[in-house]
């Protein structure tokens, strides 16, 4: 039998070394669905509930492995599902190749069912490359340039195959005048500065007295150069989101998240430097970087678009963060003077007791910065974190404290709902051996979680090692939004919008076939997270948590105070409680050895 474009389409990917393709399918791929199933498990098909998921699974994939994700949806609809985990991998700047359908080539310009111009809406989201088949000698060279666009630019590239042409003979192209003859591989390049621009940072590094650092994903592969630095200038290190796991939380001088999620020595950190060294990281919240001339600037970044856009850079330094360092290292001296870097480490320590006597207030019913304290004390060597968008990411920045050999990433730049569950699944198909763990709220579950453990239900049986947990918070609110409506714009909680429907998540998984523990005791959460870290396929727990607890910021301003107090006056449903608990916040900070 001739092979098809999809054919041969399929056997390109593969040699490209992918080994997993997350999708749908639909009769605009259904060329691609046969290609797959005559490869003989060349390539493994993720099926899941809905393409959406797909991107998110293949953007995480790229996250946690390194290697590129890939993703396939039907035309029209299925291909327009993709769009917002497609995103979040743009804006993390993730290796995406998306292969969609399309409608017969005959049809197009007709105004045909499902007809979408595709090639214009994934124009903005897959703009390094996004390119339609519309000859079967195309088909080499599209899906080697997608591929190598994606990883050389680390961006989002995309096929659109219509699928008649997916049926269609495949031929080699012709030695002749308007053809390409493509090739497979890429080799990541060494990108080192210049040595004068090296010395240059070098002299503003030594000079610092008091140096602060923000490393972000960039440094992921980094990490002993940047302790190295760190050691060498006497800093201190705030970790962006996205760069949560580049560095342990039991370095004394690593001060954790940094922005309205980060925590206090982060801030601390960073309104009193005098010098700041940024490396692989586009943290985008200004007003807690240093004030504008407070601070002399290095930034280091593999993406030259990204340099000095955050801070006024005094130099800006295009290259690997790692190739970087190193080269960078030698021309450091190291600080005799350690006054700066050991306030620092007694701040950290500080705020690690503010952050356990916050775990134990009291709450109606249970307190989630107790969940997130108790879960960092049990959370396995080597597993894999992936947070959601919402409250739950609060806690995740700030409670969480990570171990060398962890991974753990949610949606950075987007801050989309929804990653959460496809980030998991796609993790434990990447290492099967690791315990993947899902941190999400009721609002991201109900909107699509609950489908991703339809998946887990699926696949589960097929792993080597079943092990998979899913913290679920059931506080029966849009959590996040209800407090940025009071603390932003100074409006009372809105029922309307933010109340979510309660629902049995435990039961549901037990009705998957899965684990499930309820807890509504805060005497019970180490039980209920002991139980899920013992059990012998996927988990889920559901944590009956208090919605009125505050994701209280490391800075509080008259701006945000003042709305703060105008949501109160203007009859919030959950005044006295959002008091009640904003006090024990309060206090905690300034009395956290009274507990």
């Amino acid at each position: 039998m001739a092979t098809t474009v999809a054919d041969f389409a399929i056997e390109r990917i593969s040699q490209w070394g992918i080994k997993r393709i997350f999708g749908f399918p639909g009769d605009g791929i259904n060329g691609f669905m046969g290609a797959l199933n005559r490869a003989d498990g060349a390539i493994d098909f993720v099926q899941v509930r809905h393409e959406e998921m797909a991107a998110f699974m293949a953007c995480a994939h790229a996250k946690f492995s390194g290697e590129v994700g890939v993703c396939m949806a039907t035309s029209g609809p299925g291909a327009i599902h993709l769009l917002n985990g497609l995103y979040d991998a743009k804006m993390d700047h993730q290796p995406v190749v998306a292969i969609v359908g399309q409608q017969v080539r005959a049809a197009l310009g007709g105004h045909y069912q499902q007809e979408v111009d595709l090639i214009s809406l994934f124009k903005d989201v897959a703009g390094e490359y996004v390119h339609m088949c519309s000859d079967p000698h195309q088909t080499r060279h599209l899906i080697d340039r997608a591929f190598r666009i994606a990883m050389s630019e680390r961006c989002v590239t995309c096929i659109i195959f219509p699928n008649d042409i997916q049926e269609v003979d495949y031929e080699e192209p012709e030695r002749a005048h308007g053809t390409i003859h493509s090739g497979i591989g890429y080799q990541k390049p060494s990108v080192i500065p210049k040595a004068e621009d090296l010395q240059r940072a070098a002299d503003i590094l030594n000079a610092g007295k008091k140096v602060a650092m923000l490393v972000g994903a960039g440094a992921m592969e980094a990490a002993d150069e940047v302790i190295q630095v760190a050691q060498l200038l006497g800093a201190g290190v705030a970790k962006a989101l996205l760069g949560k796991a580049v560095l342990p939380d039991d370095l004394p001088f690593v001060t954790g998240s940094i922005g309205l999620l980060g925590t206090k020595p982060s801030w601390d950190l960073m309104t009193d430097c005098d010098t700041l060294l940024m490396v692989g990281s586009s943290f985008p919240y200004s007003e807690y970087l240093p004030k504008e001339g407070q601070a002399k600037g290095v930034q280091i970044d593999i993406d030259g678009k990204m340099l000095s856009i955050r801070y006024p850079m005094d130099v800006a330094l295009q290259g690997d963060s790692k190739e970087t360092l190193k080269a960078l290292i030698p021309l450091l001296k190291r600080k005799e003077d350690r006054s700066w870097q050991d306030s620092i480490a007694k701040e950290v320590e500080r705020w690690w007791r503010v952050l356990e006597a916050r775990s134990q207030d009291s709450a109606d019913p249970i307190n989630p910065q107790q969940v997130f304290w108790e879960l960092s004390k049990r959370l396995p060597d080597n597993c894999i974190i992936s947070a959601d968008s919402g409250s739950t990411a609060a806690w995740f920045a700030r409670d969480l404290k990570i171990r060398k050999g962890m991974k753990a990433s949610l949606s950075g730049n987007l801050a989309t709902m929804c990653p959460g569950m496809p980030y998991t699944i796609a993790a434990k198909f990447a290492f099967p051996e690791r315990m993947p763990i899902c941190l999400i709220g009721d609002g991201a579950f109900q909107m699509l979680g609950m489908n991703g453990m339809i998946t887990i239900a699926k696949y589960w049986k097929e792993w080597s090692d079943p092990r998979l947990m899913i913290l679920v918070l059931n506080n029966r609110d849009l959590n996040m939004v209800t407090w940025e409506q009071r603390a932003m714009v100074g409006d009372p909680r809105y029922d309307a919008s933010q109340s979510v429907p309660d629902f049995p998540y435990a039961e549901y998984a037990k009705m998957l076939g899965l684990d499930g523990i309820k807890v509504d005791d805060p005497k019970k959460v180490g039980d209920a997270l002991d139980f899920a870290f013992s059990a012998k396929r996927p988990v889920l727990v559901e944590a009956y948590t208090d919605p009125s607890v505050p994701m209280t910021p490391p800075h509080i301003n008259f701006k945000q105070m003042k709305a703060y107090t105008s949501a109160i006056i203007k009859g919030d449903s959950k005044a006295w409680n959002m008091v009640k608990q904003t006090y024990k916040d309060v206090v905690d900070e300034y009395f956290p050895a009274s507990k």
